[in-house]
């Protein structure tokens, strides 16, 4: 079981799994605004919002690559 997680902790899996899945939320949020007839100012902010979370997970998640990298 240890090597197991030693595996899974250098593979990165749940960093890279979460960023999947945060691209994907915001991509069908995205869809599902372009698809509306009549979008809200509400609508408009919820997508406003999952983008930034996008942008901010991208910069975090580049960021943390770049300093383990020069760590090894």
């Amino acid at each position: 079981m240890k090597i197991a997680m030693e595996r899974i902790l250098q593979w990165q899996l749940m960093p890279r799994l979460m960023m999947l899945a945060v691209t994907i939320l915001t991509y069908q949020s995205v869809h599902w605004f372009m698809g509306l007839a009549e979008p809200t100012t509400q609508q408009a902010g919820l997508v406003s919002v999952c983008m930034g979370a996008l942008t901010g997970c991208f910069a975090v998640w580049l960021g943390n690559e770049k300093t383990d990298r020069s760590v090894k």
